[in-house]
């Protein structure tokens, strides 16, 4: 009763806040520089992370922060949850993150995500286009020297769970030159894909050693998997889902 009760009003304030910040974001639209919304997107999701805590009882842990380079890297990420991205953007300011283009068709958020510099692909489902990824969006990331922070799984996936790893990551890896720093995560033990479920306790999102660049496609997309997937499920402790093929491959949903 008291979860359901505290689960009811961090949705309530979830939207709340999130109206508030959409619609004070857009004055922010009209500067030419970036850096304001940046700093509000960052404002945005620290206040979420605050609901999580003391509303819904979750404990965000980061780990391995400083794994990450200084320099240009690209982020890429497990994904089980709608606060992956929340939780992202409250520890680094300045991403440029892969996206689909469905975001695009909410109202105001296509041009807070056009003024983030999102590199927003036409298929969030199937396989990234080669092409789309290397035009002007990843262009103009490289040039702004920014890390880049991509789900290459494409979907959020259940816990202990799997989509297929999409080759886009590849593709951004081999353009951009740079690091590749997988991430871990048990946050959707917490809060899970897209459920308002919310279950109190720990959320650990843990920065693993960098992938090197210059690998060929094989070996650096087997690293990457296998780095995101074992170090993710480790996590999930005893935790582990009983009803389901821990580990098992999902057929893609389109």
């Amino acid at each position: 009763m008291m979860r359901s009760l505290r689960n009811g009003i961090f949705r309530i304030t979830y939207w709340v806040t999130s109206i508030f910040f959409g619609l004070t974001a857009a004055p922010l639209l009209l500067l030419p520089s970036r850096t304001p919304m940046m700093i509000w997107i960052q404002t945005y999701t620290r206040v979420i992370c605050i609901w999580l805590h003391w509303i819904a009882g979750i404990k965000i842990t980061i780990r391995g922060k400083e794994k990450l380079s200084k320099m240009p890297c690209i982020i890429a990420s497990k994904h089980q949850s709608w606060g992956d991205g929340i939780v992202m953007f409250s520890q680094l300011r300045d991403l440029a993150f892969v996206t689909g283009d469905h975001l695009e068709k909410f109202p105001l958020l296509g041009g807070i995500l056009k003024k983030m510099g999102a590199i927003v692909v036409n298929n969030c489902g199937g396989a990234y286009s080669r092409a789309r990824l290397l035009d002007k969006d990843l262009i103009e990331a490289k040039a702004d020297n920014r890390r880049i922070l991509i789900y290459p799984e494409g979907h959020l996936s259940p816990v202990g769970q799997q989509y297929r790893y999409k080759k886009g990551v590849y593709h951004i890896y081999s353009a951009y030159d740079c690091p590749v720093t997988p991430v871990a995560t048990n946050l959707g033990l917490r809060w899970p894909q897209q459920s308002w479920k919310l279950t109190p306790g720990e959320a650990i999102i843990e920065f693993l050693d960098p992938i090197p660049p210059g690998l060929d496609k094989h070996t650096f997309m087997s690293r990457l998997e296998r780095a995101i997937e074992d170090r993710s499920l480790e996590l999930l402790g005893n935790e582990r889902p009983n009803n389901i093929a821990i580990g098992s491959v999902l057929p893609d949903p389109h």
